[in-house]
Protein backbone atom coordinates (compact mmCIF):
# COMPACT_ATOMS: atom_id res chain seq x y z
CA UNK A 1 0.00 0.00 0.00
CA UNK A 2 1.10 3.55 -0.70
CA UNK A 3 0.50 6.41 1.72
CA UNK A 4 0.30 10.16 1.39
CA UNK A 5 -0.43 13.15 3.60
CA UNK A 6 -4.02 14.30 3.96
CA UNK A 7 -3.88 17.77 2.45
CA UNK A 8 -1.55 20.09 4.31
CA UNK A 9 -1.66 18.00 7.49
CA UNK A 10 0.97 15.67 8.89
CA UNK A 11 -1.55 12.81 8.85
CA UNK A 12 -0.69 9.87 6.60
CA UNK A 13 -3.50 8.01 4.89
CA UNK A 14 -3.57 5.15 2.39
CA UNK A 15 -3.98 6.00 -1.30
CA UNK A 16 -7.21 4.02 -1.28
CA UNK A 17 -9.98 4.94 1.14
CA UNK A 18 -12.44 2.26 2.24
CA UNK A 19 -15.97 3.52 1.71
CA UNK A 20 -18.59 1.80 3.83
CA UNK A 21 -21.89 2.96 2.32
CA UNK A 22 -22.81 -0.59 1.28
CA UNK A 23 -22.39 -1.98 4.81
CA UNK A 24 -25.87 -2.80 6.01
CA UNK A 25 -28.05 -2.19 2.95
CA UNK A 26 -26.11 -4.44 0.55
CA UNK A 27 -23.38 -6.18 2.57
CA UNK A 28 -24.14 -8.23 5.66
CA UNK A 29 -22.54 -7.32 8.97
CA UNK A 30 -20.44 -10.48 8.93
CA UNK A 31 -19.17 -9.76 5.43
CA UNK A 32 -18.58 -6.11 6.37
CA UNK A 33 -16.33 -7.25 9.22
CA UNK A 34 -14.38 -9.50 6.84
CA UNK A 35 -13.95 -6.67 4.32
CA UNK A 36 -12.68 -4.28 7.00
CA UNK A 37 -10.26 -6.91 8.34
CA UNK A 38 -8.98 -7.54 4.82
CA UNK A 39 -8.62 -3.81 4.22
CA UNK A 40 -6.28 -3.66 7.21
CA UNK A 41 -4.35 -6.64 5.84
CA UNK A 42 -3.93 -4.72 2.59
CA UNK A 43 -2.61 -1.70 4.49
CA UNK A 44 -5.70 0.48 3.99
CA UNK A 45 -5.86 2.75 7.05
CA UNK A 46 -8.44 5.30 5.82
CA UNK A 47 -12.09 4.41 6.49
CA UNK A 48 -14.98 6.68 5.48
CA UNK A 49 -18.60 6.60 6.57
CA UNK A 50 -21.51 8.96 7.36
CA UNK A 51 -24.23 9.15 9.97
CA UNK A 52 -26.96 8.70 7.33
CA UNK A 53 -25.47 5.55 5.75
CA UNK A 54 -27.75 2.58 6.14
CA UNK A 55 -30.62 4.79 5.00
CA UNK A 56 -32.84 4.22 8.05
CA UNK A 57 -33.53 7.68 9.37
CA UNK A 58 -31.78 8.37 12.66
CA UNK A 59 -30.36 4.88 13.11
CA UNK A 60 -26.86 5.26 11.69
CA UNK A 61 -26.85 1.61 10.65
CA UNK A 62 -23.43 1.66 9.00
CA UNK A 63 -21.78 3.55 11.85
CA UNK A 64 -23.16 0.94 14.24
CA UNK A 65 -21.65 -1.88 12.18
CA UNK A 66 -18.27 -0.16 12.21
CA UNK A 67 -18.59 0.47 15.94
CA UNK A 68 -19.20 -3.19 16.69
CA UNK A 69 -16.24 -4.10 14.48
CA UNK A 70 -14.01 -1.63 16.33
CA UNK A 71 -15.23 -2.99 19.68
CA UNK A 72 -13.59 -6.33 18.87
CA UNK A 73 -10.28 -4.68 19.70
CA UNK A 74 -7.03 -6.04 18.36
CA UNK A 75 -5.76 -2.52 17.64
CA UNK A 76 -8.47 -1.89 15.07
CA UNK A 77 -9.24 1.65 16.23
CA UNK A 78 -5.58 2.57 16.62
CA UNK A 79 -4.76 1.42 13.08
CA UNK A 80 -7.32 3.47 11.17
CA UNK A 81 -8.03 7.08 10.31
CA UNK A 82 -11.77 7.20 10.90
CA UNK A 83 -13.85 9.68 8.93
CA UNK A 84 -17.58 10.32 9.19
CA UNK A 85 -19.99 13.07 8.20
CA UNK A 86 -22.82 15.25 9.48
CA UNK A 87 -25.53 17.28 7.74
CA UNK A 88 -28.14 14.73 6.65
CA UNK A 89 -31.54 14.37 8.24
CA UNK A 90 -31.44 12.18 11.35
CA UNK A 91 -34.97 12.78 12.63
CA UNK A 92 -38.26 14.56 12.07
CA UNK A 93 -37.76 17.54 14.40
CA UNK A 94 -36.59 20.95 13.08
CA UNK A 95 -32.95 20.79 14.23
CA UNK A 96 -32.06 17.24 13.24
CA UNK A 97 -30.21 18.14 10.05
CA UNK A 98 -27.85 20.71 8.49
CA UNK A 99 -24.99 22.51 10.25
CA UNK A 100 -26.34 24.57 13.13
CA UNK A 101 -24.16 24.43 16.23
CA UNK A 102 -27.03 22.62 17.90
CA UNK A 103 -27.07 19.85 15.30
CA UNK A 104 -23.28 19.58 14.89
CA UNK A 105 -22.81 18.92 18.62
CA UNK A 106 -25.63 16.39 18.78
CA UNK A 107 -24.65 14.65 15.55
CA UNK A 108 -21.07 14.28 16.72
CA UNK A 109 -22.07 12.85 20.10
CA UNK A 110 -24.38 10.33 18.43
CA UNK A 111 -21.74 9.28 15.89
CA UNK A 112 -19.22 8.76 18.69
CA UNK A 113 -21.72 6.56 20.52
CA UNK A 114 -22.54 4.47 17.45
CA UNK A 115 -18.89 4.15 16.42
CA UNK A 116 -17.91 3.19 19.99
CA UNK A 117 -14.95 5.56 19.99
CA UNK A 118 -13.93 8.67 21.89
CA UNK A 119 -12.93 10.72 18.85
CA UNK A 120 -13.45 11.14 15.11
CA UNK A 121 -10.27 11.68 13.12
CA UNK A 122 -11.88 13.50 10.19
CA UNK A 123 -15.31 15.08 10.72
CA UNK A 124 -16.78 16.13 7.39
CA UNK A 125 -19.66 18.43 6.54
CA UNK A 126 -21.65 16.31 4.10
CA UNK A 127 -22.97 19.30 2.16
CA UNK A 128 -22.92 23.08 2.27
CA UNK A 129 -25.48 24.71 4.58
CA UNK A 130 -26.29 28.12 3.11
CA UNK A 131 -28.44 29.12 6.08
CA UNK A 132 -25.87 28.78 8.85
CA UNK A 133 -23.10 31.43 9.19
CA UNK A 134 -19.50 30.29 9.25
CA UNK A 135 -18.91 31.89 12.65
CA UNK A 136 -21.48 29.48 14.10
CA UNK A 137 -20.14 26.44 12.27
CA UNK A 138 -16.53 27.12 13.18
CA UNK A 139 -17.33 27.85 16.82
CA UNK A 140 -19.07 24.48 17.06
CA UNK A 141 -16.16 22.68 15.37
CA UNK A 142 -13.61 24.47 17.55
CA UNK A 143 -15.42 23.25 20.66
CA UNK A 144 -15.31 19.66 19.40
CA UNK A 145 -11.60 19.93 18.58
CA UNK A 146 -10.83 21.51 21.97
CA UNK A 147 -12.73 18.71 23.69
CA UNK A 148 -10.68 16.13 21.76
CA UNK A 149 -13.75 14.67 20.08
CA UNK A 150 -12.64 15.72 16.58
CA UNK A 151 -9.10 16.03 15.20
CA UNK A 152 -9.57 17.41 11.68
CA UNK A 153 -12.48 18.98 9.79
CA UNK A 154 -13.32 18.33 6.16
CA UNK A 155 -16.02 19.17 3.64
CA UNK A 156 -17.97 17.22 1.06
CA UNK A 157 -19.84 18.45 -2.00
CA UNK A 158 -18.60 22.04 -1.55
CA UNK A 159 -18.06 24.43 -4.43
CA UNK A 160 -14.70 26.15 -4.83
CA UNK A 161 -16.18 29.37 -3.45
CA UNK A 162 -17.48 27.57 -0.35
CA UNK A 163 -14.05 26.07 0.35
CA UNK A 164 -12.35 29.44 -0.01
CA UNK A 165 -14.88 31.27 2.14
CA UNK A 166 -14.80 28.58 4.82
CA UNK A 167 -11.04 28.58 5.16
CA UNK A 168 -10.64 32.34 5.22
CA UNK A 169 -13.30 32.56 7.92
CA UNK A 170 -11.42 29.86 9.85
CA UNK A 171 -8.11 31.67 9.43
CA UNK A 172 -9.62 34.82 10.94
CA UNK A 173 -10.41 32.73 14.03
CA UNK A 174 -6.88 31.23 14.10
CA UNK A 175 -8.42 27.83 13.39
CA UNK A 176 -7.01 25.28 10.97
CA UNK A 177 -10.22 25.04 8.92
CA UNK A 178 -10.87 22.49 6.20
CA UNK A 179 -8.14 19.96 5.42
CA UNK A 180 -10.00 17.90 2.80
CA UNK A 181 -12.87 17.96 0.32
CA UNK A 182 -14.81 14.87 -0.70
CA UNK A 183 -16.14 15.42 -4.22
CA UNK A 184 -17.77 13.58 -7.07
CA UNK A 185 -14.83 12.96 -9.40
CA UNK A 186 -14.15 10.35 -12.05
CA UNK A 187 -13.27 10.11 -15.74
CA UNK A 188 -16.83 11.00 -16.73
CA UNK A 189 -17.49 13.65 -14.05
CA UNK A 190 -14.69 16.22 -14.17
CA UNK A 191 -16.48 19.46 -13.34
CA UNK A 192 -14.41 19.98 -10.17
CA UNK A 193 -11.36 20.62 -12.36
CA UNK A 194 -12.78 24.11 -13.02
CA UNK A 195 -12.92 25.58 -9.51
CA UNK A 196 -12.83 22.99 -6.72
CA UNK A 197 -9.43 21.47 -7.49
CA UNK A 198 -7.71 24.88 -7.88
CA UNK A 199 -9.24 26.00 -4.56
CA UNK A 200 -8.08 22.82 -2.82
CA UNK A 201 -4.59 23.06 -4.27
CA UNK A 202 -4.31 26.72 -3.31
CA UNK A 203 -5.50 26.21 0.26
CA UNK A 204 -3.90 22.85 0.99
CA UNK A 205 -6.90 20.52 1.00
CA UNK A 206 -6.68 16.89 0.01
CA UNK A 207 -9.30 15.65 -2.46
CA UNK A 208 -11.16 12.43 -1.71
CA UNK A 209 -13.14 11.44 -4.82
CA UNK A 210 -16.42 9.61 -4.33
CA UNK A 211 -18.03 7.45 -7.02
CA UNK A 212 -14.69 6.83 -8.78
CA UNK A 213 -16.38 4.30 -11.07
CA UNK A 214 -19.47 6.45 -11.65
CA UNK A 215 -21.77 3.98 -9.96
CA UNK A 216 -20.17 1.05 -11.78
CA UNK A 217 -20.44 2.59 -15.24
CA UNK A 218 -16.65 2.75 -15.56
CA UNK A 219 -16.21 -0.76 -14.21
CA UNK A 220 -16.73 -2.65 -17.47
CA UNK A 221 -20.50 -2.34 -17.54
CA UNK A 222 -20.86 -3.30 -21.24
CA UNK A 223 -18.82 -6.46 -20.77
CA UNK A 224 -20.91 -7.34 -17.72
CA UNK A 225 -24.07 -6.95 -19.80
CA UNK A 226 -22.76 -9.40 -22.40
CA UNK A 227 -22.16 -11.85 -19.54
CA UNK A 228 -25.83 -11.64 -18.64
CA UNK A 229 -25.67 -9.34 -15.65
CA UNK A 230 -28.71 -7.11 -15.33
CA UNK A 231 -28.50 -3.40 -14.63
CA UNK A 232 -31.05 -1.18 -12.92
CA UNK A 233 -33.31 1.04 -14.99
CA UNK A 234 -31.28 4.10 -13.99
CA UNK A 235 -28.02 2.39 -14.98
CA UNK A 236 -29.50 1.31 -18.31
CA UNK A 237 -30.36 4.94 -19.07
CA UNK A 238 -26.82 5.98 -18.15
CA UNK A 239 -25.40 3.27 -20.41
CA UNK A 240 -27.38 4.56 -23.38
CA UNK A 241 -26.35 8.13 -22.61
CA UNK A 242 -22.65 7.25 -22.60
CA UNK A 243 -22.62 4.18 -24.88
CA UNK A 244 -20.24 5.51 -27.59
CA UNK A 245 -17.71 6.60 -24.94
CA UNK A 246 -18.12 3.38 -22.96
CA UNK A 247 -17.47 1.29 -26.07
CA UNK A 248 -14.30 3.24 -26.85
CA UNK A 249 -13.21 3.13 -23.21
CA UNK A 250 -13.66 -0.59 -22.69
CA UNK A 251 -11.96 -1.36 -26.01
CA UNK A 252 -9.03 0.87 -25.05
CA UNK A 253 -8.72 -0.82 -21.64
CA UNK A 254 -8.57 -4.18 -23.41
CA UNK A 255 -5.77 -2.83 -25.61
CA UNK A 256 -3.95 -1.79 -22.43
CA UNK A 257 -4.48 -5.23 -20.93
CA UNK A 258 -6.18 -3.74 -17.87
CA UNK A 259 -9.69 -3.86 -16.45
CA UNK A 260 -11.81 -0.70 -16.86
CA UNK A 261 -12.29 -0.41 -13.09
CA UNK A 262 -8.55 -0.48 -12.46
CA UNK A 263 -7.88 2.10 -15.17
CA UNK A 264 -10.53 4.44 -13.75
CA UNK A 265 -9.07 4.22 -10.25
CA UNK A 266 -5.50 4.53 -11.50
CA UNK A 267 -6.42 7.65 -13.49
CA UNK A 268 -7.67 9.32 -10.31
CA UNK A 269 -4.52 8.31 -8.43
CA UNK A 270 -2.52 9.98 -11.20
CA UNK A 271 -4.21 13.35 -10.58
CA UNK A 272 -1.83 15.45 -8.40
CA UNK A 273 -4.54 16.91 -6.15
CA UNK A 274 -6.13 13.53 -5.29
CA UNK A 275 -5.38 12.03 -1.90
CA UNK A 276 -7.38 8.80 -2.05
CA UNK A 277 -10.35 7.66 -4.14
CA UNK A 278 -13.11 6.05 -2.10
CA UNK A 279 -13.67 2.42 -2.99
CA UNK A 280 -17.03 1.14 -1.77
CA UNK A 281 -16.89 -2.64 -2.10
CA UNK A 282 -19.95 -4.80 -1.67
CA UNK A 283 -17.85 -7.95 -1.81
CA UNK A 284 -14.38 -9.13 -0.85
CA UNK A 285 -13.53 -9.61 -4.54
CA UNK A 286 -14.26 -5.95 -5.26
CA UNK A 287 -11.98 -4.90 -2.40
CA UNK A 288 -8.99 -7.06 -3.25
CA UNK A 289 -9.29 -6.33 -6.96
CA UNK A 290 -8.86 -2.60 -6.40
CA UNK A 291 -5.22 -2.98 -5.34
CA UNK A 292 -4.15 -3.40 -8.98
CA UNK A 293 -4.88 0.29 -9.60
CA UNK A 294 -1.89 1.24 -7.43
CA UNK A 295 0.46 -0.52 -9.84
CA UNK A 296 -0.74 1.01 -13.11
CA UNK A 297 1.48 3.75 -14.55
CA UNK A 298 0.32 5.70 -17.59
CA UNK A 299 2.29 7.02 -20.51
CA UNK A 300 1.50 10.51 -21.76
CA UNK A 301 0.00 8.91 -24.86
CA UNK A 302 -2.37 6.83 -22.73
CA UNK A 303 -3.44 9.86 -20.68
CA UNK A 304 -4.12 11.76 -23.88
CA UNK A 305 -6.20 8.88 -25.20
CA UNK A 306 -8.27 8.79 -22.01
CA UNK A 307 -8.81 12.55 -22.22
CA UNK A 308 -10.06 12.14 -25.76
CA UNK A 309 -12.59 9.53 -24.67
CA UNK A 310 -13.59 11.38 -21.51
CA UNK A 311 -12.81 15.09 -22.08
CA UNK A 312 -12.76 17.32 -19.05
CA UNK A 313 -13.91 20.95 -18.92
CA UNK A 314 -10.64 22.09 -20.46
CA UNK A 315 -8.61 22.74 -17.34
CA UNK A 316 -9.10 25.25 -14.54
CA UNK A 317 -11.22 28.38 -14.75
CA UNK A 318 -11.13 30.90 -16.34
CA UNK A 319 -8.93 29.51 -19.13
CA UNK A 320 -11.31 26.57 -19.59
CA UNK A 321 -13.98 28.93 -20.95
CA UNK A 322 -12.19 32.23 -21.60
CA UNK A 323 -8.71 33.33 -22.66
Amino acid sequence: MEYTFLGRTGLKVSRLCLGTMNFGPHTTEEDSYAIMDQALEMGINFFDTANVYGWKKGEGVTEQIIGRWLAQGGGRREKIVLATKAHGTMGDWPNESKLSAYHIKRACEESLRRLQTDHIDLYQMHHIDRNTPWEEIWQAMEQLVTAGKVLYVGSSNFAGWHITQANYEAKARHFMGLVSEQSLYNLADRMIELEVIPACEGLGLGIIPWSPLKGGLLGGILQKQTEGRRASEHTQKEIEKYRPQLERYENYCREMGESPADVALAWLLHQPAVTAPIIGPRTMEQLTGSARALEIKFTEQQLTALDEIWPGPGGPAPEAYAW
